[in-house]
């Protein structure tokens, strides 16, 4: 319940309208552009993994020893699938194609694609949306997937449809369906065929065998038994997303540049705050000093100061969250922006950002209040 001094704060605080709307501008400035870069940021990084992330059957993935990340290719040999099969706690393993192709589509346009090789058989290693046709078909002769973007960047808005025909290094693939696949860091379309197509296609009479990928009831005592016994790094799904995206983290710009804009953000935020919430207390000095001399305590003041901050902080807070809520529901259609999104912890981040803004304005400003005079109130 809202105490009377409490309600007397709120009226001195929304009296002057200029300086409340202000106040209340720089905290949804500051909770918009925080709440919504930290939000690109944790995106941008999941897109780096991106290709890890789609594959939901495999648990485990084994690689090259110097590999570092999922976009570093070095081919194992193809007796490394037999070896990692008969690891003890190894279900299955099967061999996943990763590499890149120039996809020329005729009459139409040369694109740079990542080409995914998916397993014969099982079909193991591709993402478990479709946005059109089947998986199945693409056990079909001299198929391939492509994804949404890829799909829009090549044919554009024409209705997704069977039996596109594409070229890679002149041999006839078919466009048998369209995959949703998660939001890839680089804007490369991307393709899935079989791997047997895939080697063929790329390098013909070379076998290329970038990862295995692996499921065990164990994940992390296989992992490590296959690294002991086959010396080949074997890491579990959450392992190597993690390690990707630490790769990005400490080898691109990528945190500085949106580390200094969320930054930016709680300086002016801050600063807004800050300057306007001390201005308005120095003008309401008389009033301050009025309720002393009426017999206000320091304490009563300081509660009504930290009052006009809460109430600030909840509706500029409220209303930033809202807006970045909104900013994300409306592009969540769009492609680029795909996979975007507001999370709860970002929410909560901001949410004690802000209290810090509003707390430090507080403290800035109530020192003129404590030790105000209150004979203040009589003068000129």
């Amino acid at each position: 319940m809202i105490q009377p001094m409490q309600k007397i704060a709120i009226k001195m605080l929304t009296g002057d309208r200029a300086k409340f709307y202000g106040l209340v501008f720089g905290i949804v400035f500051a909770t918009f552009l925080m709440a919504q870069q930290v939000s690109i940021f944790f995106g941008i990084m999941d897109r780096t993994a991106n290709q890890i992330i789609d594959v939901h059957e495999a648990n485990i993935w084994v690689m090259d020893p110097l590999v570092e990340y999922v976009d570093e290719v070095k081919p194992l040999r193809d007796i490394d699938l037999q070896r990692v099969r008969s690891v003890q706690g190894v279900q299955w393993a099967v061999p996943f194609f990763k590499g890149f192709a120039i996809m020329n589509t005729p009459g139409l346009s040369v694109k740079q694609v990542l080409l995914l090789g998916v397993d014969d058989a099982t079909l193991i290693g591709r993402p478990p949306l479709m946005s059109f046709g089947q998986w199945e078909d693409l056990k079909l002769p001299d198929s391939i997937i492509i994804d949404r973007a890829g799909w829009d960047l090549i044919w554009g808005n024409e209705p997704y449809k069977y039996g596109k025909v594409v070229e890679i290094n002149d041999i006839r693939l078919i466009v048998v369906g369209v995959s949703n696949s998660a939001a890839p860091f680089a804007t490369f379309p991307i393709a899935y065929t079989r791997y047997s197509i895939a080697n063929r296609v790329t390098m013909p009479g070379r076998s290329r065998m970038p990862f295995i990928l692996a499921r065990s009831a164990t994940p992390e005592q296989t992992a490590q038994l296959i690294n002991k016994t086959t010396g080949l790094k074997a890491l579990t799904n959450v392992e190597f997303q993690k390690q990707t995206k630490d790769y990005y983290m400490h080898n691109t710009g990528i945190p500085v540049n949106f580390g200094i804009t969320i930054v930016l953000g709680f300086i002016i935020g801050a600063a807004i705050a800050g300057q306007t919430f001390f201005i308005f207390v120095l003008e309401n000095l008389r009033h301050f000093g009025g309720l002393k001399a009426f017999g206000v305590t320091n304490r009563q003041i300081l509660g009504m100061v930290l009052t006009q901050a809460a109430y600030v902080a909840f509706i500029g807070f409220s209303l930033g969250i809202g807006l970045c809520t909104l900013f994300f529901d409306l592009t969540s259609n769009i492609l680029p922006l795909r996979g975007i999104f507001l999370t709860w912890p970002v929410v909560l981040g901001t949410a004690i950002s802000v209290v810090v803004i509003m707390f430090l304005s507080s403290v800035i400003s109530i020192r003129k209040v404590l030790v105000l005079d209150p004979a203040i109130v009589f003068r000129g």
